[in-house]
C-alpha cells in the first residue's frame, strides 16, 4: 500500500513540475505528457477504488421510474445469531454434514448446518416439529447475541424499497405486532394482512474461516430454518392480489413460493395451481418480478418454471437456485453437481440464456418473461430480451453497489473494507463460440449479446468482514429493480 502512495505522490509532483515548465514546452508535447501522467495516476489507484468511481458514473436514474410498488407475500421476524453459538447453547455437538430436505430433529439441524457451512452456501429449510421448533426459537431469541430484524423476502424487498421517499410501498404478508413495529413508516400494510402472532425464522450465520468441529467455512453465509405455516401455505396471496385494485401499483414483486416446500405434495400442487390463477388475475400491464429462494424438490421447481415463469416479467435468483433450476429441468450443465469456488461465468451465462430462450417471451410462446437478475458473491449478471427493459447497466451496477454497502453496513462503499473477487478474465459461453473478456475496473459493466438477448455483467466488491449476510439477495434485487425501466409494449 505504501509503495502505491509513494508512486502517486511522485507522479503528482511530476505533473506539477510540468505545469511550471508548460510555457517552455510545445502544446502537443504538454498534452501528451499530461495525459500519460494522468492515466498512470488513475491506474495507481486500487482496482476497488477505480470500480467504485466507474459505478458512480454509470448509476443513473431511469427516465421513467416506479411510483407505487406492491410486494408480497412472505414476511416474518428474523432472529439472527451465530449458528455455532446457537448449536452450542442447544447442546448439539459438531457432526459430519448431511443434507436434509426437511428438518425433523436437532440431529437433522446440526447435520444440515454442517453440510452447508463446509460449502459456504446459503440454504433454507422447514422444521417439521412445531414443539421442538418453539423450544429452539425460544433459546435463539433469548440468546444475548441474538438480533431481531424484518424478515421474509417480500418484507425485506419492501423495506429496502421504502428507503426511497418517492416510493409508496404496499406489503402483504403475515404481519404480526413485532414485525409491524420493525417496518419502515413508508410501508403500508392492509388490515387483512395483520395477525396476532409473528412468524419467526432463525438465521444461523457463520463467518469465512469459522470452524465448528472439523467443518471450516470457506465463505461467510447463513442457514435459515423455520416452522412457518402462514407463509408455507401462502395464506396472504389472495389478500395481496385483491389489494392491488385499490393500491394501483406500477410494479408487483412476488416471493415466497419456496415456502410451500413444507407442505405435502398434494397440498403444494393444489396451492400452486391456486397461486397461478391468482397471479393470472393481475393486469398484464403491471410488470411482475418473482424472487426465488433456496429449494430442494426438483419436481416443484420444474412446476414453478413451467407454470409461473410465463406469468412474470422478471426473476431474481442466486447461484444455488440457478444450478438447481437447470438440474430440475435438464437444462445446460445439469450434470454439474455443485459449484466449485466462484461460479464459472460461461456456465452461468449458458443457463441464463437457456431460461430466456426456452421459457422467455417469444413470438411462438405465451410467456411474459424478459428479464433475469442473477447474483452471486463475486459478480452479478442482468439478462434481458431486447426491446423490453432499459437502464440495465445502471441497474446491475446499483445492485452490486448495494451488496457491498449492505454486507459491510456502510452508507457508501469503503474500499478499505472490500476486495475484488470476480475473475479478471472469463469466457461468455461453453456451448457456443465464446468471447473472451478481460475485466477493466475503469469500465466495470461489461455487455455482450446473444441471439436477441443482452447480458450486463459487473463484479461485486466483496466485504472482507461482513456484518450481516441475510437479505443480501433481496436488497440486490430491490436496488436493481429501482434503477430498471420497463418499456411499454
Amino acid at each position: 500500500m505504501w509503495q502505491r502512495s509513494v508512486c502517486v505522490g511522485l507522479l503528482a509532483l511530476a505533473l506539477g513540475y510540468l505545469c511550471v515548465l508548460g510555457p517552455e514546452l510545445p502544446p502537443a508535447a504538454l498534452r501528451q505528457l499530461s495525459a500519460s501522467l494522468l492515466g498512470t495516476l488513475r491506474r495507481a489507484r486500487s482496482l476497488e477504488a477505480r470500480t467504485v468511481a466507474a459505478w458512480q458514473a454509470a448509476i443513473v436514474r431511469p427516465a421513467r421510474g416506479w411510483a407505487r410498488v406492491a410486494v408480497g407475500v412472505n414476511a416474518c421476524v428474523d432472529v439472527v445469531l451465530s449458528g455455532v453459538k446457537l448449536l452450542e447453547a442447544l447442546g448439539l455437538e459438531p457432526s459430519d454434514g448431511k443434507n436434509h430436505a426437511v428438518l425433523n430433529s436437532g440431529q437433522d439441524l446440526r447435520e444440515a448446518f454442517a453440510h452447508f457451512m463446509e460449502r459456504g452456501a446459503a440454504a433454507e429449510r422447514f422444521f417439521s416439529d412445531a414443539e421442538a421448533f418453539q423450544d429452539i426459537a425460544r433459546t435463539a431469541s433469548e440468546h444475548p447475541a441474538a438480533q431481531l430484524y424484518v424478515g421474509g423476502n417480500a418484507a425485506l424487498i419492501g423495506q429496502k424499497l421504502a428507503t426511497n421517499p418517492d416510493l409508496k410501498i404496499l406489503l402483504c404478508g403475515p404481519v404480526g405486532p413485532k414485525l409491524h413495529e420493525l417496518l419502515d413508516d413508508n410501508v403500508v400494510v392492509p388490515p387483512e394482512s395483520m395477525q396476532e402472532r409473528d412468524e419467526f425464522h432463525l438465521i444461523l450465520e457463520y463467518q469465512a474461516g469459522e470452524q465448528w468441529g472439523r467443518v471450516r467455512a470457506p465463505a461467510a453465509n447463513r442457514f435459515i430454518f423455520s416452522h412457518d405455516l402462514s407463509n408455507g401455505a401462502l395464506n396472504m396471496l389472495e389478500v395481496f392480489v385483491s389489494s392491488l385494485d385499490e393500491f394501483q401499483p406500477d410494479l408487483v414483486v412476488l416471493s415466497g413460493l419456496h415456502m410451500m416446500e413444507g407442505q405435502s405434495k398434494e397440498m403444494r400442487q393444489r396451492r400452486l395451481m391456486e397461486a397461478v390463477a391468482s397471479i393470472s388475475d393481475i393486469p398484464t400491464d403491471i410488470p411482475i418480478h418473482l424472487e426465488l429462494a433456496s429449494m430442494t424438490d426438483q419436481d416443484f421447481m420444474s412446476n414453478i418454471m413451467h407454470q409461473v415463469f410465463p406469468l412474470v416479467n422478471s426473476i431474481g435468483l442466486n447461484e444455488q437456485e440457478l444450478l438447481f433450476l437447470t438440474q430440475s429441468a435438464s437444462g445446460p450443465h445439469a450434470s454439474l453437481a455443485s459449484w466449485s469456488g466462484v461460479p464459472d461465468v460461461g456456465v452461468v451465462s449458458d443457463i441464463l440464456f437457456w431460461i430466456l430462450k426456452e421459457h422467455g417471451k417469444a413470438a411462438e410462446r405465451a410467456s411474459d418473461l424478459t428479464r433475469i437478475h442473477f447474483h452471486t458473491l463475486a459478480y452479478h449478471i442482468l439478462v434481458t430480451v431486447d426491446g423490453h427493459w432499459g437502464n440495465q447497466a445502471a441497474a446491475v451496477a446499483a445492485g452490486a453497489r448495494a451488496a457491498g454497502t449492505q454486507a459491510c453496513a456502510t452508507d457508501t462503499i469503503d474500499t478499505s473494507k472490500v476486495f475484488l473477487k470476480a475473475p479478471l478474465e472469463f469466457v461468455t459461453s461453453h456451448t457456443e463460440a465464446p468471447s473472451k473478456i478481460s475485466l477493466n475496473p475503469d469500465e466495470p459493466v461489461v455487455r455482450w449479446h446473444r441471439e436477441g438477448i443482452s447480458f450486463h455483467f459487473t463484479p461485486v466488491l466483496v466485504c472482507k468482514d461482513p456484518v450481516r449476510t441475510v437479505g443480501l439477495g433481496d436488497a440486490i434485487s430491490a436496488e436493481g429493480l429501482l434503477y430498471s425501466e420497463v418499456y411499454p409494449q
